[in-house]
């Protein structure tokens, strides 16, 4: 019988025969363990992302091996301060407000940022990220900025159990995401999609996604873990 290291290793190699090596593989930590994480870098991962910063804070500092950290759920703005100070990336840049702080903490410390902006490309109410028409105010905005670099998009698409679903919203975001990268605006380096979680990322990859955040599909399920 296996352990959960070995568990957690042979089910990301099951994933990596089955993607193009193009694609990178974001471990979703939420809820996880350090023990887990652990593995799974031991296992060749190297980028990890976190949805609260409390619970990045309890685990990154703490971290004896290399890995990149994104935050990958909403950043309220009184958090900028610390998650500027745990994070590689930040994935889910949503408003012209966040942006101004994070610039103002990242200048603070002069630490260089690559953020991605999240895009509702489903225009649910729900769900934070900016819907289409409004990325283009915070891209232009950004490309006149000193610490924070915008890399790329993220989107989640709805959640809903069947992946063909969100490929209408793939579509919407690789769309933007290279008319982005046409207009070549400085401070902007288009180079990351993120797009497409446990059930719904070959549809991503099939969408053009080169980062994918999986959670489940690596850890296993959570059933009585709290959040933290």
């Amino acid at each position: 019988m296996m352990n959960a290291g070995d568990e957690i290793k042979r089910r990301i190699e099951q994933i990596r025969k089955g993607i193009p090596e193009y694609v990178e593989i974001l471990g979703a930590s939420k809820t996880r363990t350090l023990e887990e994480v652990r593995a799974a870098q031991a296992a060749g991962l190297f980028t990890f992302g976190h949805n609260y910063v409390q619970e990045a804070r309890a685990m990154i500092p703490l971290a004896d091996f290399d890995a990149k950290w994104h935050m990958i759920g909403h950043l309220q703005r009184n958090k900028a301060r610390l998650a500027v100070e745990l994070f590689d990336v930040v994935e889910t840049l949503d408003s012209l407000r966040l942006a101004k702080e994070l610039e103002k903490r990242c200048a603070e410390i002069g630490k260089k940022m690559p953020v991605l902006i999240e895009v509702n490309s489903g225009r649910e109410e729900n769900k934070t990220g900016l819907v289409l028409e409004d990325v283009e105010t915070l891209v232009e905005w950004l490309s006149h900025q000193t610490y924070l670099h915008l890399v790329g998009l993220m989107t989640m698409g709805p959640l809903t159990g069947d992946p063909e679903l969100s490929r209408p919203y793939y579509k919407e975001t690789r769309r933007l995401f290279e008319e982005i990268q046409r207009q070549q605006l400085p401070n902007v380096e288009m180079r990351v999609l993120s797009m497409g979680m446990s059930n719904s990322y070959k549809v991503a990859i099939e969408e053009g996604t080169n980062l994918i955040r999986l959670g489940t599909l690596i850890f296993g399920r959570v059933f009585f873990r709290a959040a933290g």
